[in-house]
């Protein structure tokens, strides 16, 4: 199943991917990173295509829990 993750170090918590996702599965955390609730995420990689700082990849995870 694929997810979008982010990596937190290089995430400028710009918001750009948390716009872009049609299902609102990004949200700005404490306005430090972006984090992805993988309920909600169906892997569409909007928000991969729209990061400026490339902090998101949209790959194969196994058991992903909020």
């Amino acid at each position: 199943m694929k997810k979008a993750v982010n990596d937190i170090d290089r995430c400028v918590a710009c918001g750009v991917c948390a716009r872009q996702c049609p299902r609102e599965a990004i949200s700005i955390y404490k306005g430090c990173y972006a984090k992805v609730d993988f309920s909600k995420c169906v892997g569409c990689g909007l928000c991969e295509k729209a990061c400026p700082a490339g902090s998101i990849n949209v790959s194969e995870v196994g058991n992903v829990s909020k």
